[in-house]
């Protein structure tokens, strides 16, 4: 018999009572972490979660402080994508309404995918529709074992639309292709194996660890780098390899290395000390 707890097309009836679905959170070192808190329906996208995931993420691209931002779900489960409810109610809207909609998501995961720290999605239990784009617009994505995925929009007659840049961009095209089309579950395994994971946890215990490593990984790093890396990636995806994209990664360096930071890094590492941005509150 097959574990309906698994299941992307049953409904799970909602049990909360919170008047907010999303909370941000930050210690004094600079990791935020972003929870979906909505476990009752497993943590699925309405108007709500997707105004206050928009509201935490344009937060932290002004949050100087914060290097590492993580985004998780409450209850052991990631996200379980759209809510049936609202789903309903989009049915009933006219196809400009349902634009509008659907741009508020793809607003959404834009701005997680801009923002300058590092970005790491931390998944467990299920992660079907939009919540597979969402770990996919993350820098890394962190799984659980028992993690399941599911692009099963099409088995609703939809498409995975908003969320195929990340994902497309994660696995590349032919597995997409694949996966939007068909529909089907696959496990943490094959979603380690195609590129849409970057690492896989026993269990939850372990997943904590993975990220306290990655927290003390991403405090070692220049905050400015960081975000100049990031948008090295994005530029150097874009364009063709020419003398303009050479140009462009030799200006780059170049910049970097009469950057204030830049000169402070190496010249901490050349005096065998620690560089400014990890004096207290840094990290270890």
């Amino acid at each position: 018999m097959s574990d309906l707890t698994n299941d992307p097309y049953v409904e799970v009836v909602d049990t909360d009572v919170q008047s907010t679905f999303v909370r941000l959170d930050a210690d004094d070192r600079g990791v935020a972490t972003v929870t979906i808190d909505r476990p009752g329906r497993r943590n699925a996208f309405n108007d709500e979660v997707i105004g206050a995931l928009r509201e935490a993420f344009e937060t932290l691209a002004g949050a100087d402080g914060v290097k590492v931002a993580f985004i998780r779900g409450a209850g052991g489960a990631f996200s379980a994508g759209a809510d049936m409810e609202w789903m309903r109610g989009a049915a009933d809207r006219t196809q400009s309404d349902n634009h509008d909609d659907a741009m508020r998501m793809g607003d959404m995961l834009k701005q997680l995918h801009d923002l300058p720290m590092l970005t790491v999605a931390l998944v467990e239990g299920a992660a079907f529709g939009g919540g597979a784009g969402l770990a996919a617009a993350c820098d890394m994505a962190i799984a659980t074992r028992n993690a399941r995925f599911a692009f099963s929009e099409v088995r609703l007659g939809l498409v995975a639309a908003t969320i195929s840049p990340y994902v497309v961009a994660a696995i590349g095209p032919r597995k997409a292709r694949g996966l939007f089309a068909s529909g089907r579950m696959f496990d943490a395994e094959e979603a380690f194996r195609i590129g849409l994971v970057d690492q896989l946890a026993e269990d939850a215990a372990a997943l904590e660890a993975a990220r306290d490593d990655i927290a003390r990984e991403g405090l070692l790093c220049g905050p400015e780098a960081v975000r100049h890396s990031k948008r090295l990636v994005d530029h150097v995806a874009a364009h063709a390899l020419d003398r303009g994209l050479i140009e462009h990664t030799a200006r780059e360096i170049a910049r970097a290395r009469v950057s204030e930071e830049g000169q402070e890094g190496v010249k901490a590492f050349i005096e065998k000390r620690r560089p400014a941005w990890l004096s207290p509150p840094g990290g270890t």
